[in-house]
């Protein structure tokens, strides 16, 4: 049986400072449901996600502020600081951890700027919404083996999908380089290429 996570709660102290903060970084909107006025839900959807937030009146017996290492999956960590800073999030410097592997709780052991080799998965940026929830943005551009199903490649956006046939592009230039000679079989190579890298699996040389 499939179990997908598709919704986290978060805790927040104000719903519509929240919900203000949240559309101001291009979320979107799902629902606001208020029956009375003692319950209250608001559901939002980060850019490209296939899993949503909620946060409202009397949906959590959490403190507020209490969520922590939500983390968000982008394939360019640089570019993604530029985009919250444009839209007000405050967030940190690129970092990557002194350990190389994953970051330590908090602030500790951070290393300014990304992972040197750019290795995916290596380099983060962190922000925190008005109640002090912190977020991780992580960059991925190759997955692990065996993380998502090469059976059902999927593409959430279609900046996504363009980021992609680049770097399939990009590739596929190195290949006709080996081979010598220009591949009239292109159109399968780029797909392989694309299915493999999203599964994590081995590329096609």
């Amino acid at each position: 049986m499939d179990m997908k996570l598709e919704v986290v709660v978060v805790p927040v102290s104000d719903v519509d400072r929240a919900k203000s903060f949240y559309t101001r970084l291009g979320w979107r909107q799902d629902a606001d449901i208020a029956p009375d006025e003692t319950f209250r839900v608001v559901q939002m959807t980060p850019p490209g996600s296939p899993a949503s937030v909620i946060f409202g009146t009397s949906v959590t017996s959490q403190a507020p502020g209490s969520a922590q290492g939500l983390h968000l999956i982008v394939d360019d960590i640089n570019a993604a600081y530029d985009e919250l800073k444009r839209l007000g999030a405050d967030p940190s410097e690129v970092f990557h951890d002194a350990g190389g592997v994953f970051h330590h709780a908090g602030t500790e052991a951070r290393v300014p700027g990304p992972d040197p080799q750019r290795t995916s998965y290596g380099s983060f940026l962190s922000f925190s919404d008005p109640d002090g929830n912190g977020w991780l943005l992580q960059e991925v551009t190759t997955r692990l083996p065996g993380r998502l199903d090469p059976a059902t490649t999927t593409f959430a956006t279609a900046e996504d999908l363009a980021s992609a046939l680049r770097r399939a592009a990009a590739a596929h230039g190195e290949h006709e380089e080996r081979i010598g000679a220009e591949d009239p079989n292109w159109p399968d190579w780029y797909a392989q290429y694309m299915v493999r890298e999203q599964a994590g699996t081995e590329l096609p040389t």
